[in-house]
């Protein structure tokens, strides 16, 4: 993506966001002043993505306590607001630890909390640029210092996070070694982020690449047309159990079968040390409409419902490799390398809560 365009930026008395909704076919930005709109915002995709989502629900407590000031509300009724943010989309661990970051700021003030909530992006677009370094490394050291096929699911990109990218990070710092052969992005049924954003991002930074069918990904994977598979995360659990958008256990699987590494991107802050495994994550379940309709007509028959979860969880025997911006923990291995202090994974149920 050019330097041009930023997901998320604030404007001093609001947030103002890239549409993700209207990309690839219109470039437009969203302002939201209040949190209703902020909410509306989350839910509808409009921004997305775990670490801008942590963003997003920093600045959204900015909005909150300038709205509490403007409209006359008591404490209580912008806590219930701030709440509102918090709990906007229940996957993502970094939209509630983007919350809980600023909360302590609130009694100086919303420009104090907006400051705080800077810091953490400008730490976001940083820990990503680290993220891409030591996965690039990692990922060269392993599969062989030459151009790569690598394969992608969802959009952990720019568009993802406050800049540069969590898994998509990684594949720009190959692709700035020359490293890139070509990148195989899946689709990512029912709402097309891998179609609409991860290939504009990667259209825009001239990086080759295809878009194939979901269901595409194992077959690619087993015919040897992929040398690594990189995603990113939404939630982490303490033994290594990873969410990631609905699709990413498929390739796991077929990353598995092929002795191919799945390397997960994301940040420190997607580890959720509260969650024991996988089978502790929530997983959100959005509108039957995503996958019974396309675009305003009906594709299935009348009467007949959806089960339209956003996410599954990849066991941690599964992740060959977890990047942070701290190093690489090799979760199914349990060994960690590129920086990472010691620890161990996959055979350990506190896994990667030992890494900390």
């Amino acid at each position: 993506m050019t330097g041009d365009v930023r997901t998320i930026e604030w404007t001093g008395d609001g947030l103002r966001l890239l549409d993700q909704t209207l990309l690839p076919a219109r470039v437009e930005y969203a302002t939201v002043r209040d949190v209703d709109a902020l909410v509306d915002a989350i839910r509808r995709l409009v921004v997305r993505g775990a670490p801008a989502l942590g963003v997003a629900g920093a600045f959204g407590v900015a909005i909150a306590v300038r709205q509490a000031a403007r409209e006359g509300w008591d404490g209580a009724r912008r806590d219930a607001a701030i709440a509102r943010v918090r709990e906007a989309r229940p996957t993502a661990v970094n939209l509630a630890a983007g919350v809980d970051r600023v909360l302590p700021f609130i009694g100086k003030g919303a420009d104090a909390v907006a400051a705080e909530a800077q810091a953490l992006l400008d730490e976001d677009v940083r820990g990503n640029r680290a993220i891409g370094a030591f996965g690039a490394d990692w990922i060269l050291g392993r599969v062989g210092d030459r151009p790569l096929r690598v394969l992608t699911h969802c959009n952990a990109g720019a568009l993802a996070t406050a800049g540069w990218g969590t898994a998509l990070g990684v594949v720009r710092e190959l692709h700035g070694r020359g490293r890139v052969e070509t990148v195989y992005a899946d689709e990512t049924r029912p709402l097309l982020q891998g179609a609409r954003l991860t290939a504009w991002e990667l259209d825009q930074a001239g990086i080759p690449c295809v878009v194939q069918a979901d269901a595409a990904a194992p077959s690619t994977i087993l015919r040897g047309l992929a040398d690594v598979a990189v995603i990113g995360a939404d939630r982490i659990a303490a033994n290594g159990d990873t969410a990631n958008k609905i699709g990413s256990v498929g390739v796991a699987l077929a990353c598995a079968a092929a002795g191919i590494p799945l390397v997960v991107a994301a940040p420190w802050s997607t580890v959720d040390l509260a969650v024991p495994d996988g089978a502790a994550i929530p997983i959100e379940e959005r509108p039957a409409e995503e996958v019974l309709a396309w675009g305003g007509a009906r594709t299935a028959p009348a009467g007949v419902g959806a089960f339209n979860p956003a996410f599954d969880v990849t066991p941690a025997r599964l992740v060959t490799a977890l990047v942070t911006e701290t190093g690489v923990l090799e979760v199914a291995a349990g060994a960690t390398s590129a920086g990472a202090t010691p620890g161990s994974a996959g055979a350990n149920p506190s896994a990667v809560s030992s890494r900390l």
